[in-house]
């Protein structure tokens, strides 16, 4: 069993900025990998962003080169540093663990072969 919890998640204006911070305990697989992924306010789920064991994150187009994906080395904690935000990027944002990493890491299947995930953290984005 893997437990990830969320924080970090607020409200903020067109241009602003967040840090979601994710950490995970449990019996994690040290070859696993973990990202984010997102539920809009219309309910659809969608990656955001993964990160492979080689440490290199992969990102949903329209975040690319707003957010950044990193892990604390020798830690379970994981961050996405969300800049120039949109109202877009509102959602709820989950952080989710694939035991084995068969995805990868890569954003676009992290969503779909995730084991575990979190509660969630809402972010808000006005205009």
């Amino acid at each position: 069993q893997v437990r990830l919890m969320e924080h970090g998640g607020g409200a903020v204006q067109h241009g602003g900025s967040l840090r979601l911070s994710c950490e995970a305990s449990g019996d994690m697989d040290s070859r696993g990998c973990m990202g984010w992924f997102r539920q809009t306010p219309l309910g659809e789920r969608e990656g955001v962003a993964g990160l492979g064991t080689d440490g290199r994150g992969s990102y949903r187009p329209s975040v690319k080169g707003r957010f950044t994906i990193s892990q604390d080395s020798g830690s379970n904690w994981l961050f996405l540093q969300m800049n120039d935000l949109r109202p877009e990027d509102t959602a709820m944002y989950y952080c989710a663990y694939d035991w084995g990493c068969d995805s990868g890491g890569d954003y676009g299947t992290l969503l779909p072969l995730a084991d575990y995930w979190g509660q969630g953290t809402q972010v808000t984005v006005s205009s």
